[in-house]
């Protein structure tokens, strides 16, 4: 002590340490009272600060400088890998496609454009496989109904007219000279403008990304082109995957215009549910499937972590992100599924995970639970339809599953965006009370306290597989925060399905055509997506909720 005296100046009465040695502690110790770690004494404070600035900064920096960035998550992926089954899966013997229901042959083209473009994937596909419509016709249909829309929509960022208009010619010849690739040949779609397609934008939906180009496909795109589909549009989403406001303004819900779509799949659920295109690729880590979904009225299906790789696909969190499709139907989305599903090398978490054909599952064979909240006429369809329905609770202990979300989407995303954050790039940000402010609050969460989340994480697991046991899926509410950190946590899939309309808020005097959807979500313990797709088809298969279009031909606000 009488050394550091000597060297650094005069000794503060209270600490003993020397006034510029102490400000160092002090400085510590602001720091420890926002990690809720401020129980050192001065000396020990002391001690950390040299510490940090000898050994853990230049660590951080040299590792920083190595991996982190450019921005985006898109390489140098963390070697530890989360697994929803606890390793407790077994995948071992071979894996088949899935048996797709005859397509209609007697089905013919409807009279109108607007009856075209609600048409299901299999009815589609039956037309273009009997040459009663091209690709390049559909093509032309969906273009020009997301051109009529979408100056109010806000649901397109990207055109993609030019390499449409190729691979729907190239659809069109395969047919003609006899080769079918399948359900998805010469059909249209759209995919989140966080998917990398070369030689177009790939904007994040953010102004600090808007130029942004990747010369790599990513893998979702090279499925959906060698399965024949079309690519017309890159579609909105939230800025840097949140929620609906981009740099192109905020997308709106065609069901009620006045309402803003909700979820950074905010493209894909609008663009899907007004009829501008047949399916649409999303993804979520938070609920960016199941909230747009829900708003917009429209099927949508969020697989198993793991399903689906996500190569080339801007990433928030490596234990939390996934995709998966939009449509008009549970079967559309299990077609689309089973041509996205499947092992990819370059993503760490993907799998080959063996599923029952969602086709050929007897659901008079399953026992569904279904929750207090529940959406009780899917419940009675589904008891109807000869599936054996009882009451259930999803019980665990942890109380803090949304802390234990937060803590690790917003870790995650910061490592992916540490860069974008030093360099100021937040302040041009489109709505500063989102990322901006969650990212800075993340800069504070201690090492261990992340770790303590993910044995939290652990925890919830463990007591919501425990609570799965004897029964095969349950039924429940789609967007309640609460299920969506849970099912998000636990990586298990979900249907969002609607199950009806009602009136909005405050009608007009006159009356009106919008109308607030009501939505369903159908869940299961990981990799049992065969069946929950199984019984979302059986409700489906009986009722036309699906088949329910929007307003869109009267959208102005």
């Amino acid at each position: 002590m009488h050394l550091i005296d000597n060297v650094l100046g005069s000794v503060d009465p209270e600490s003993g340490l020397s006034s510029d040695v102490s400000l160092d502690a002090e400085a510590v110790l602001s720091a420890l009272k926002l990690t809720d770690a401020d129980f050192f004494n001065v000396t020990k404070r002391q001690e950390m600060a040299e510490g940090a600035k000898a050994l853990n900064i230049p660590g951080f920096q040299k590792n920083r400088n190595q991996v982190g960035y450019p921005d985006g998550g898109l390489t140098n992926a963390p070697v530890l890998v989360f697994d929803p089954s606890m390793n407790e899966a077994d995948f071992t013997g071979p894996d088949t496609k899935f048996s797709y229901p005859s397509l209609a042959a007697g089905i013919t083209r409807p009279s109108t454009d607007e009856d075209l473009a609600f048409m299901t994937i299999l009815e589609l596909g039956a037309l273009l496989k009997s040459k009663k419509v091209t690709s390049v016709e559909l093509v032309k249909v969906f273009s020009e109904r997301l051109k009529r829309y979408d100056s109010t929509l806000k649901a397109v960022v990207t055109y993609t007219e030019e390499l449409a208009q190729e691979q729907a010619l190239a659809a069109d010849k395969l047919l003609q000279q006899g080769t079918y690739l399948g359900p998805l040949h010469g059909i249209p779609y759209g995919l989140k403008d966080i998917i990398a397609v070369p030689g177009y934008r790939t904007t994040w939906g953010s102004t600090s990304f808007k130029d942004q180009f990747f010369n790599e496909e990513a893998f979702v795109y090279t499925r959906l082109k060698e399965a024949g589909a079309v690519l017309i549009a890159k579609l909105a989403t939230g800025s840097l995957a949140y929620d609906d406001v981009w740099f192109g303004g905020r997308t709106r819900n065609p069901w009620n215009i006045e309402e803003f779509s909700t979820g950074s799949s905010c493209g894909p659920a609008a663009a899907t549910s007004a009829g501008t295109i047949p399916f649409a690729i999303g993804s979520e880590t938070a609920g960016s499937i199941s909230y747009p979904a829900a708003r917009t009225g429209v099927t949508a299906f969020r697989p198993t972590f793991g399903m689906v790789s996500r190569w080339q696909i801007m990433s928030l969190s490596e234990s939390l992100d996934k995709i998966g499709p939009f449509s008009r139907s549970i079967e559309d989305c299990t077609i689309v599924l089973d041509v996205l599903r499947g092992k990819d090398p370059r993503d760490l978490s993907s799998k080959n995970i063996k599923l029952k054909d969602p086709f050929s599952i007897d659901v008079k064979k399953l026992t569904v639970g279904y929750l207090p909240d529940a959406e009780m006429e899917v419940v009675r369809i589904l008891k109807e339809q000869g599936v054996k329905m009882v009451p259930f609770d999803l019980k665990y202990s942890v109380d803090s599953a949304q802390q234990i979300l937060n803590f690790t989407m917003d870790v995650d995303m910061l490592a992916h965006f540490d860069h974008w954050q030093r360099a100021g790039l937040d302040d041009a940000y489109e709505a500063q009370d989102q990322w901006p402010v969650e990212l800075r609050r993340a800069r504070l969460i201690s090492a261990v306290d992340y770790i303590q989340a993910q044995r939290a994480r652990h925890k919830l697991i463990s007591e919501v597989l425990e609570a799965l046991k004897g029964i095969d899926a349950f039924v429940g509410n789609a967007t309640d925060w609460e299920k969506v950190a849970v099912g998000n946590l636990v990586g298990m899939p979900v249907a969002i399905i609607p199950a009806g309309l009602k009136s909005i808020q405050n009608p007009p005097p006159e009356g009106t055509r919008r109308r607030t959807t009501v939505t369903a979500g159908i869940y299961a313990r990981p990799y049992g997506d065969s069946e929950v797709l199984a019984l979302a088809m059986a409700f489906q298969k009986v009722t036309k909720h699906h088949l329910q279009r929007p307003p869109v031909d009267n959208v102005k606000p």
